[in-house]
């Protein structure tokens, strides 16, 4: 179960920095990211791209698998990236963190997973559509009681961060 691989524990969550990193939209502006990221050989854990409140401008979520100076190495490739406006490590900060998990379930698991919190999205002759949303720990959980109830087909957004107000 690959999915599984990412649930943190106390050995690799000292190693992952979360990085916020704005960008000017472009049409090849995560290509830059991505070539400054993989020419240091750093492991990106997990990715999500949205708009920020601002027109032509997204926020890139990455969580890099290393410690803090390496972390230090990737924000300076970023910002030689000429679209890359600001990059921050949010990884001490107090935070909001979510991740989204979609699956399509056979209708007999569909009690237990609401009751571990699941939305249904749509129901079908050959199955129901559910999703569930939180923290890293109760995404990878949940995953883990999909298996468990043979799931069909998962899918999994990377993170999103947002500091709590201070």
């Amino acid at each position: 179960m690959p999915e599984t691989l990412s649930r943190p524990t106390a050995d690799t969550t000292n190693k992952v920095r979360v990085l916020s990193v704005v960008v000017e939209d472009g049409p090849n502006t995560l290509t830059k990211i991505a070539g400054a990221i993989r020419r240091r050989g750093f492991h990106v854990r997990g990715i999500s791209i949205g708009p920020t409140g601002e027109a032509g401008r997204s926020r890139i979520t990455l969580e890099v698998d290393h410690g803090h100076a390496e972390a230090d190495q990737v924000r300076k490739q970023l910002d030689r990236v000429v679209e890359v406006l600001e990059v921050e490590d949010l990884t001490d900060d107090d935070v909001h963190s979510r991740e989204l998990v979609v699956a399509k379930v056979p209708s007999s698991a569909l009690a237990r997973l609401i009751q571990q919190g699941a939305k249904v999205i749509s129901t079908a002759a050959d199955g129901t559509t559910v999703e569930l949303s939180g923290s890293r720990i109760e995404v990878c959980d949940f995953i883990e009681e999909l298996h468990r109830h043979g799931a069909v087909d998962i899918a999994r957004s990377g993170p999103v961060v947002i500091r709590r107000d201070t």
